[in-house]
């Protein structure tokens, strides 16, 4: 096993040994060196954004004090589902590696396959209805009006 899945497998297994959450683990590297690692604690958090992929990102930008992640590359257990893959994407981090697939999952009880396909159309589950686009764009006015916004 790739030693750095290596470490990701057994942060997974701690924490879902310990019911912090579900058997998920991930972490970050920076030059070749351990930043963040991370398992899943939605089930102790109370917390449903509380994903390996998450906490292992949230830990990282807390130790290298930023929210630019893009030098950093990061492995996980599973594939990550879409709400990770967009913190991932936030974050800017190019290179990910992955164990497990949604389909993997899925036979675990988890509904990572369901989400990307509901984004991809095929199943219904969510309803997205937009309203009052017209004076919520505004802000995006006064965004870059702002003499000290700071884009990410």
């Amino acid at each position: 096993m790739n030693r750095w899945m290596k470490i990701a497998y057994d942060e997974a297994t701690k924490g879902m040994l310990a019911n912090e959450g579900g058997p998920f683990g991930a972490v970050i590297l920076k030059d070749g060196e351990l930043i963040a690692k991370a398992h899943n604690r939605v089930l102790t958090s109370k917390d449903p954004t509380a994903h390996a992929e998450v906490n292992a990102i949230r830990d990282a930008s807390k130790k290298l004090g930023r929210f630019n992640l893009s030098d950093c590359i990061l492995y996980t257990t599973c594939m990550p589902c879409p709400m990770c893959l967009g913190a991932i994407m936030w974050a800017r981090i190019g290179t990910v590696y992955y164990g497990a697939t949604e389909q993997d999952a899925e036979k675990g009880g988890f509904d990572d396959l369901r989400f990307y396909e509901m984004l991809q159309g095929k199943k219904e589950g969510l309803t997205l209805t937009q309203i009052d686009q017209k004076e919520s764009a505004v802000l995006f006015d006064v965004w870059n009006e702002k003499e000290d916004s700071v884009s990410y």
